[in-house]
C-alpha cells in the first residue's frame, strides 16, 4: 500500500513536469508561456536543457525545434502534433473544471498525453463513505488503464492513489512525450526503437537499429535504405551553446545478408571538450521507415 502511494506521487510529478531544481532562471513572457504548458510533455532532459539556455534567442530556437522534432509530417506546413496538443489543452479546460485549469487536473493530463480513452466505465460509489464516484479509462491501443475517484461527489476526479494504474503507463507516457502516442493511425506504428552506446575512450557513439519492421527499396539486386541522423548536443552548464550535427547514411545489403542480421549498426565520432553533455538524437528513415528519437546524457 505504501509503495502504491509513493508510485502515485512519483507519477504526478512526472506528469506535471515538476520536481526539478532546474527551473531557476526567469524567462521572458514567450518562453514562460511555452514552458508553463509544454513542460507537461517535455522529457526531464529537455527541461534541464531549456533552463540552461542563456538568452531569449536560444530559447526561441529551442521552442521552434521542440515542435519540429515532434512533427509527424515535417514535409507539410502543418504540425499535427502541435495542433493536437493545444486542442487537447482547450478541451481539457472546457471539460475538466475542478477549481483549477482543466489541463492541470489528473484527467486533463492523461487526456493531453493520450486523447480519448477506448472505453469508459463510470459508476457512483454509495457504499463507500470516502469515495463518491469511480471512473475507469481504458486505452486498449496503448495497453493500459487508469482509475479515478471522486471523493467529494462534485465531479472532481483524481487518480486513485491506492491502485489506479494497470499496464505500462510509464512507457506509454515516455513515447507520448516524443510524439509517438499522439497518432492512432499508421504514423504511430512506424516508431522504431534503437540502442545507443557512447565509448568515452574513443569519443564514439554507436547506434544500433533493429532490422525487424524496417522497409527497403530493391535496386540492382540489393535492398537499400537511407537514414538521416540529427544530433543536437547541449553542454550541461548554464549558458551553454547548442551544437548541431546532421549526417545521412546509406545502407545496402543482399537479401541473404539481411536475413542473417538482427541490427544495422552505425558509428559516429564527436570532437567535444571534457564535460557533461545532453545528446538529443533524431533518426528519420527513408523510404517510409518512420522516425524515432531519444535523449541521453554522457560525460566525456
Amino acid at each position: 500500500m505504501r509503495f502504491m502511494r509513493i508510485l502515485f506521487v512519483f507519477l504526478l510529478a512526472l506528469m506535471a513536469g515538476c520536481g526539478t531544481s532546474y527551473q531557476q532562471m526567469k524567462f521572458d513572457p514567450v518562453s514562460e508561456d511555452f514552458y508553463e504548458e509544454a513542460r507537461l510533455i517535455m522529457t526531464g532532459e529537455e527541461r534541464k536543457i531549456f533552463n540552461h539556455l542563456p538568452d531569449k534567442e536560444s530559447r526561441e530556437e529551442f521552442i521552434k525545434e521542440f515542435w519540429k522534432k515532434r512533427d509527424p509530417t515535417p514535409e507539410t506546413e502543418e504540425n499535427e502534433f502541435k495542433e493536437e496538443f493545444y486542442e487537447r489543452i482547450e478541451y481539457a479546460n472546457e471539460r475538466f473544471k475542478e477549481g483549477i485549469a482543466g489541463w492541470k487536473t489528473d484527467r486533463g493530463r492523461i487526456y493531453i498525453h493520450f486523447g480519448f480513452p477506448d472505453k469508459i466505465e463510470h459508476m457512483p460509489m454509495t457504499n463507500y463513505p470516502d469515495v463518491r464516484g469511480y471512473l475507469l479509462w481504458v486505452y486498449y491501443r496503448y495497453n493500459f488503464a487508469v482509475e479515478f475517484i471522486d471523493k467529494r461527489g462534485d465531479n472532481s476526479y483524481e487518480l486513485n492513489p491506492y491502485s489506479g494504474i494497470y499496464g505500462n503507463l510509464f512507457q506509454a507516457m515516455e513515447m507520448a512525450k516524443f510524439g509517438i502516442a499522439y497518432s492512432n493511425d499508421e504514423i504511430g506504428s512506424k516508431y522504431i526503437d534503437f540502442k545507443l552506446h557512447f565509448d568515452r575512450r574513443k569519443e564514439q557513439l554507436d547506434i544500433s537499429i533493429p532490422v525487424k519492421g524496417l522497409a527497403f527499396v530493391e535496386e540492382d539486386g540489393l535492398l537499400k535504405a537511407e537514414f538521416e541522423f540529427q544530433f543536437y548536443v547541449y553542454a550541461d552548464k548554464k549558458g551553454a551553446q547548442k551544437q548541431t550535427f546532421i549526417e545521412t547514411r546509406q545502407f545496402e545489403a543482399t537479401e541473404k545478408e539481411l536475413v542473417d542480421m538482427e541490427e544495422i549498426n552505425f558509428t559516429f565520432t564527436f570532437d567535444l571538450k571534457h564535460g557533461k553533455y545532453f545528446f538529443d538524437v533524431l533518426i528519420i528513415g527513408k523510404p517510409d521507415i518512420g522516425r524515432t528519437r531519444k535523449i541521453f546524457s554522457i560525460r566525456i
